[in-house]
């Protein structure tokens, strides 16, 4: 089929509203118009000098452990939690009692996250897996209550109220079938659809399914990490596009709405393709910002003589926790509380920890140079 051709659904009458029913996209699509071809080599470029330079990096599953982090907070931002990155990374009962309920929803899509990377090894990328990952992020939080794990048996609604609504997606008894087309067409290996313009197609019928009550965002954007990751497009789970719609995000939900009402799945994948190619090349930054600080910190580590093998575990402690107390490093590299605090205070000499609460017991220190790397993108 011809993206030109396109018919994204129908709206069907329901009591009191109307609820838009999704065509099955599960069929080999083609395009004319070029500017796709060039955004579609672009964005595969980019994606595979991030991919290189994932494969580099020594010990970058260290690393990847951030990117999860933030990936984390922002695609949950985009859904209304308040925590900043600085808050995800300390102890539950360090955040103020107003923000916990947003603090355990972004810890719970840090697990998420990592379930999926890891089950992928022995499950596809299905309905399955997806629900799992849902069960989740939904575990004892304000969801929690919204059929975590299932898909939904009712109907759902983006909006204050169904009279009100902005969109309706279909109704739940046709979730299923328009699920099990959606995993069809991912695993399709008789359609000629390249991946990145296959995931384009399948987050928004995803976002449109709309298939549980609560969490469809992040599922959605979780998903296309895990489809590039599955497919071998990225070895390693280091691309993640919900900074580039959280900074977007009138024109992310603007785009999506015009599949809908326009048919206009042309514009749709030209803003994924620029939101791989923007996010991949800030990830190709933000490992080379790594590498140079890695080999700033290894160099430092040479200067502490008798120490330097405590205190290069501390660093890779610090890597993998760059907010902590004496007492977790203390515990993470065992040694005694006073060797730790003796390597605390040469770090903090050396830039390499700044204490951040001011508070006399309690203490807790950022490795800053390694934080400010994700907050700055």
């Amino acid at each position: 089929m011809n993206i030109s051709n396109f018919k994204s659904g129908t709206y069907k009458n329901q009591y009191q509203y109307k609820s838009f029913s999704p065509t099955t996209i599960n069929t080999t699509f083609t395009w004319d118009d070029p500017q796709i071809n060039t955004m579609l080599e672009d964005a595969t470029r980019a994606l595979g000098e991030l991919n290189a330079l994932t494969m580099i990096v020594p010990n970058v599953d260290i690393f990847i452990r951030m990117h999860i982090t933030k990936e984390a907070n922002t695609s949950s931002k985009i859904e209304g939690t308040k925590t900043e990155i600085d808050e995800v990374l300390v102890d539950k009962d360090q955040i103020d009692p107003e923000k916990r309920d947003d603090w355990q929803e972004v810890q719970n899509y840090i697990r998420a996250i990592n379930y999926a990377i890891e089950k992928l090894d022995t499950i596809p990328l299905s309905s399955r897996l997806i629900r799992d990952v849902h069960r989740i992020l939904l575990d004892s939080v304000r969801g929690e209550s919204k059929q975590p794990g299932e898909f939904r048996k009712s109907q759902n609604w983006i909006g204050a109220s169904l009279n009100t609504a902005s969109f309706i997606p279909p109704t739940h008894d046709e979730v299923s079938a328009l699920m099990g087309d959606l995993e069809n067409f991912l695993h399709n290996e008789n359609i000629q659809v390249p991946h990145l313009i296959k995931i384009a197609i399948a987050h928004y019928q995803f976002e449109t399914i709309h298939p549980f009550l609560d969490g469809n965002g992040r599922i959605g954007r979780l998903m296309i990490t895990l489809y590039l990751v599955s497919n071998g497009l990225l070895k390693k789970p280091a691309l993640y596009l919900s900074e580039f719609i959280e900074k977007h995000k009138s024109i992310y939900y603007d785009s999506l709405t015009n599949v809908r009402e326009k048919n206009d799945l042309t514009s749709w994948i030209k803003f994924f393709l620029e939101a791989v190619i923007e996010t991949a090349k800030s990830g190709v930054v933000t490992f080379e910002r790594i590498i140079e600080l890695k080999a700033e910190m290894d160099a430092l580590m040479l200067t502490f003589g008798k120490r330097a093998h405590n205190a290069g575990k501390l660093l890779e402690f610090l890597y993998q926790n760059p907010i902590s107390t004496v007492s977790e490093m203390a515990e993470a590299i065992e040694v005694t509380h006073q060797t730790a605090s003796k390597l605390v205070k040469e770090f903090e000499k050396n830039d390499m920890l700044i204490e951040i609460t001011g508070y006399q017991r309690n203490k807790h220190f950022a490795f800053k140079k390694y934080l400010n790397i994700y907050m700055q993108g």
